[in-house]
């Protein structure tokens, strides 16, 4: 009987798995460059701990079960809840800011298309314990670098949910809701419907107004017209940032994140080609979720990458290593594998033929597999302490003492 693999996963065979790698490793060395440390949390989770802010029907979008001892669980839809929980239980003493990193696998139960997978991962960043521009500053050029170590072609996108908590600061926590997540879907029509539905028709226009700005700094003045009594200073001073840093951005107060937690500075960006409408590949923002699990009220700010969606954009490729196959003549596979191992010992990628085949269909193998190098034993030049190198690319070859072996792969 033939399993098929579940519906909204992957198999990654070695040629996608080595560029994943090779992404990830740019990802991991950039946020180290900033000091950030790397952690990893349970790939399950009490339920609760996504329900506690997005409420019950977030169970609907995401893996919960139950287990042997009827406790409700969850596979992590995301990373962001699980590192404030960890922070909560294990580094609430530590010295702040905390700089986190992760790259982690998560699960979400959607309809599985272009982009979007039931098991996906995220590469991301959280500081931790900082109210001030500066924190989301350095997060969002860190986001930046990465994407442009990746030579990622994207845009930045700016925005500030506290205009609208300002706006709607004496509409109560359920409809202020109900109202963010249609701004965040876009629905217009379905706003103003909803807003003159609930006598809130005095919203509609400002709303719109607002969430209609985009641009550059100028138009954090025309939402002051709207918002007379906001205090723009912090997102005035990060934009003067990210000029100095010569960030290439766009204000866009219509961005809320469609997660309840943000509380400030938001952010979004985007491919500009390669993945139709599923374009997003950066989110993040500052938000304030310690005190829901028990702590106090902690400042953080982070992002998350895409990364299975970079993955398939991303033009990096990992370098092709010089792989050498030790070959052998009748007899002397044993004296063959010794020396494979003393060149794998010195750092060289090896092969050894394990099918007993004859030196032809050896060397056959080598060039089907894309081997740089042949190192031959055979049983005349052993004797003398000799093995022959061939080129397989240049289709040369010399005999060379054994001991000479790594002198000649090290002036590669």
């Amino acid at each position: 009987m033939k399993i098929e693999r579940p519906r909204g996963t992957r198999d990654f065979l070695p040629d996608e798995m080595e560029k994943r790698r090779v992404i990830e490793r740019i990802m991991r060395e950039t946020a180290e460059s900033y000091g950030y440390r790397e952690i990893n949390t349970p790939t399950f989770e009490h339920l609760n701990l996504f329900t506690i802010k997005s409420g019950e029907e977030i169970v609907q979008e995401i893996y919960a079960f139950k287990d042997k001892g009827g406790r409700d669980l969850a596979l992590r839809p995301e990373l962001t809840a699980p590192v404030m929980r960890m922070f909560v239980n294990e580094c609430s003493v530590m010295p702040r800011p905390l700089r986190f990193y992760y790259f982690s696998n998560c699960f979400r139960y959607e309809n599985p298309q272009k982009g979007r997978y039931r098991e996906f991962w995220q590469f991301g960043v959280e500081l931790i314990g900082s109210d001030s521009y500066l924190a989301d500053l350095e997060v969002i050029v860190l986001a930046c670098n990465i994407m442009k170590n990746l030579n990622l072609n994207f845009t930045l996108n700016i925005g500030h949910v506290g205009l609208l908590r300002k706006l709607l600061q004496d509409v109560d926590e359920a409809r202020y809701y109900k109202i963010m997540r249609m701004i965040d879907k876009n629905d217009i029509e379905g706003l103003e419907k909803y807003l003159s539905s609930e006598r809130l028709e005095g919203y509609f226009d400002p709303i719109k107004d607002l969430i209609g700005l985009k641009g550059g700094t100028e138009v954090i003045n025309s939402a002051k017209e709207i918002i007379p009594d906001f205090d723009f200073s912090y997102l005035e001073n990060l934009c003067k940032g990210l000029e100095k840093l010569e960030i290439e951005y766009n204000l866009d107060f219509s961005i809320v994140r469609g997660l309840d937690y943000y509380t400030g500075v938001v952010f979004e960006a985007f491919a500009k080609k390669g993945l139709g409408a599923q374009n997003q590949i950066c989110g993040g923002g500052s938000y304030r979720l310690t005190h829901l699990f028990g702590g106090g009220d902690v400042p953080s700010t982070g992002f998350a990458l895409g990364f299975d969606r970079i993955a398939e954009i991303c033009k990096m490729k990992a370098d092709a290593a010089k792989s050498i196959l030790v070959a052998y003549t009748a007899g002397m596979e044993l004296e063959a594998l010794k020396i494979s191992e003393r060149l794998r010992k010195s750092g060289k990628t090896v092969l050894s033929d394990v099918m007993e085949r004859s030196l032809k269909k050896q060397l056959s193998f080598a060039n089907t597999v894309g081997a740089k190098y042949a190192v031959i034993v055979a049983e005349n030049e052993f004797k003398d302490g000799k093995v022959i190198l061939r080129d397989l690319e240049e289709g040369e070859q010399i005999i060379v003492n054994i001991g000479d072996l790594l002198k000649y792969f090290d002036k590669e």
